[in-house]
């Protein structure tokens, strides 16, 4: 755990601190079809980096996104985005969508479109977002199209 932590530090230092409105980093869970916690770093104003660790009893899953954002609505606090990354995992044969058996890695790509919202009065933002996967490993070209809303404490 402490390694997670330098790793985390070092990451957030090389980055630099930039003059995001609302927050520059927030940690979290993710709650959906596929739940797990989440870490969103804005590397300036408008792009971030969010990476997610999602598990269930099919296995689990790591993935990175680039994304862009941008005010929503002309909301204060209130932003959509949208990016792109891609995602690696072990999964199994509970998975209840595969014809294969045994344990197998997954790798693929993964687009994203939400909403997030940072509340004023407390270090919280609430998102819901749409991320669409492909696999290219483990069920080669099967689709996911999952969606999420996500709870992230900021500072």
């Amino acid at each position: 755990m402490k390694r997670w932590i330098v790793v985390i530090a070092l990451f957030m230092l090389a980055t630099g601190v930039y003059s995001q409105p609302g927050y520059q980093t927030g940690i979290g869970v993710r709650g959906g079809f596929v739940s797990g916690v989440t870490i969103k770093h804005f590397t300036d104003s408008e792009t971030a980096l969010e990476g997610i660790l999602s598990f269930g009893i099919w296995g689990f899953n790591a993935t990175g996104l680039y994304e862009i954002h941008a005010r929503a609505f002309d909301v204060d606090r209130l932003n959509w985005y949208y990016g792109g990354g891609a995602h690696i995992g072990q999964w199994t044969d509970d998975h209840p969508f595969f014809d294969t058996r045994g344990q197998y890695a997954v790798v693929g790509l993964d687009g994203i479109l939400g909403l997030e919202y940072q509340i004023e009065e407390i270090p919280i933002t609430i998102s819901a977002d749409w991320k669409p996967t492909i696999n290219f490993t483990g069920n080669p070209g099967s689709f996911g199209f999952g969606g999420a809303m996500s709870v992230r404490y900021v500072f």
